[in-house]
């Protein structure tokens, strides 16, 4: 593909006309930190909760009992002190002493019980994270053991998002509470205030323990799923932050906003079906690696994201303690080398793919299509309801899909991809060497499970589980009078990662 092509295949799908800002109940001031959303809140009921962009509706109000700091490290907060146990079977957890919930109710032991065990029984998304407790023991009102059936390499920081989310047991199950959420955070949501799909508001909660640490009396977060609209509020002042894309970067520094920007998320062709059971040629090693030959990663970053992002074969991030220096440039841009690797495998002639048509990654598909058919690989679209696409993807019925994923741990991408009950190992893929190095991760810990985690990396890479085109930065734009620590494990921040500029 010519450096004149792609900008002519993208110019279509990436123009946007201008769109207006959108109007906030509450308005903004010096006292307010309010933000953009891009998509608006889907529950507040406690088994319900996410992580990616849903992390700012709840951070506001249900505190965590770990938190994760803005460099990755995991850290105390409502739990003081966590320990495990020689054989990492039982993790203790010492409680903060003197804690209520904005209903008054004490949070105790009994009170983290109800909440992970609502956690883990609920349907929720995330009710993995509590998935290994078999056991909440309350030693006494400030002390639980958490048994687990089996060691959890990720629990610890599931405990600092939605694991550790902790709502007033008294609406825990409760009709209302999805709109009405009661936590113990730094701030309370203000019901009367505040509008379904429209604005959000939170007041400060008066008796939070660490109210040093939350600046604003007021935090107010506004849905807007228009980017250029968002940029219109933020240049505005309606807002005070929100993300956005690489495309406005220039208008936004050009009105005195500020870039904010980090390596979150990573974006390619997930080669589901290593079987072959859909599309037999799949099945075929030296077929994965032509895919992975077959994408101008460099030049689709430069002009799609206009280099705000970075080359990579593997999935996981440099901050990661799987993250592998040389797997970054394991399968170069070869079109010639990829039609003899397919030639090899028998195809010479290629074959064809069915891919989902989704509405968030359209303007790739023009991109995707011709890579593939430059080396003999032609694609049919099937299209997919916009508000179905997660479910299609996962359903199992493609055999490949373009996405792009975020990065929440290196336990949690294990959790999310390598087992076959994976959420999103979409063709249920049993791959025996490699569950036998994910058992041994598990089982391991210190310098030898980072190792271990290394070698899930490598095999991942070598046995070409996706054919990733790059990461992408996050691009968060805040105007300058507000500042944000951004994170590599969540596409926005919590609550607690902004702070007013001196």
């Amino acid at each position: 593909m010519t450096k004149r092509l792609l900008p002519a295949l993208l110019a279509a799908a990436l123009l946007a006309g201008v769109a207006p800002a959108a109007m906030a109940q509450v308005a903004n001031d010096a006292d307010t930190l309010a933000l953009g959303a891009t998509i608006d809140n889907t529950s507040f009921d406690r088994a319900q909760l996410m992580i990616g962009h849903q992390l700012q509706y709840w951070s506001p109000v249900f505190d965590t009992l770990l938190v994760r700091e803005a460099n990755g490290d995991i850290g105390p907060n409502m739990a003081t002190e966590y320990t495990y146990n020689g054989d990492s079977s039982v993790l203790t957890l010492k409680l903060r002493d003197g804690i209520t919930f904005s209903d008054g109710a004490p949070f105790d032991g009994e009170a983290v019980k109800a909440n992970l065990e609502y956690l883990k029984s609920g349907a929720g998304q995330n009710s993995f994270m509590a998935a290994s407790i078999s056991e909440i023991e309350v030693v006494s009102p400030n002390e639980v053991k958490l048994h687990l059936s089996e060691p959890d390499p990720g629990l610890l920081q599931n405990l600092a998002v939605v694991g550790g989310a902790m709502a007033s047991p008294a609406t825990l199950g409760v009709e209302g509470s999805a709109n009405s959420p009661i936590g113990s955070g730094p701030y309370v949501y203000d019901t009367a205030a505040s509008v379904l799909g429209r604005q959000y508001v939170y007041v400060r909660n008066p008796n939070y323990w660490n109210a040093a640490d939350f600046p604003f009396e007021r935090v107010t977060i506004t849905p807007i799923n228009d980017n250029v609209a968002r940029l219109n509020a933020l240049k505005s002042g309606q807002i005070d932050a929100g993300i956005s894309e690489a495309r406005a970067v220039a208008d936004a520094e050009a009105n005195g906003l500020v870039l904010n920007r980090v390596d979150v998320d990573w974006f390619g062709l997930i080669i589901a079906d290593r079987e072959g059971k859909i599309a037999p040629a799949l099945a075929d090693l030296r077929v994965r690696k032509a895919l992975n030959m077959a994408f101008d990663g460099a030049s689709i970053l430069k002009f799609v994201d206009l280099g705000y992002g970075r080359l990579t074969d593997q999935i996981f991030p440099s901050t990661s303690q799987a993250y592998v220096p040389e797997l970054d440039e394991v399968y170069p841009f070869d079109p010639a080398a990829a039609k003899a690797l397919l030639a090899e495998a028998g195809y010479p002639d290629g074959f064809s793919l069915t891919l989902p048509e989704t509405t968030n990654y359209a303007a790739f598909n023009p991109i995707v299509e011709k890579f593939l058919k430059d080396i003999g690989v032609s694609v049919k679209w099937e299209k997919i309801a916009p508000n179905a696409t997660i479910t299609e993807l996962r359903s199992g019925k493609f055999p490949a899909y373009v996405f792009q994923f975020g990065y929440q741990g290196e336990w949690s991408e294990i959790r999310k991809f390598g087992f076959p009950d994976s959420p999103w190992n979409t063709s249920k893929v049993a791959d025996p060497a490699l569950l036998e190095l994910i058992d041994k991760v598990q089982y391991a810990s210190g310098d030898a499970q980072n190792a271990l985690y290394k070698d899930v990396g490598r095999y991942f890479v070598e046995n070409a589980y996706y054919a990733p085109m790059y990461r992408r930065d996050i691009i968060y734009l805040t105007n300058k009078e507000t500042l944000v620590d951004l994170q590599s494990t969540n596409v926005v921040s919590p609550i607690r990662n902004y702070s007013k500029a001196q």
